[in-house]
């Protein structure tokens, strides 16, 4: 009986982060001068640190969080 909810909520917080990951990754791969404009000057910065976790870290469900 426990595990539906949990199960449901997992899957939730799963979509969540996959849908994230792909909105990050779409900003990083424009132009860095269309980020600037968008406001979107962090990922820029996230992009360096995130790339050094990647390749310490396997990649997962929160990839670039430290």
């Amino acid at each position: 009986m426990f595990a539906v909810p949990f199960l449901s909520e997992t899957m939730h917080r799963i979509g969540e982060a996959r849908a994230r990951h792909k909105t990050e990754r779409l900003l990083r791969s424009l132009p860095l001068e269309i980020q600037k404009d968008i406001g979107w000057p962090e990922v820029t910065e996230r992009r360096q640190r995130s790339t050094g976790i990647a390749a310490r870290n396997n990649p997962g469900i929160f990839p670039g969080h430290a």
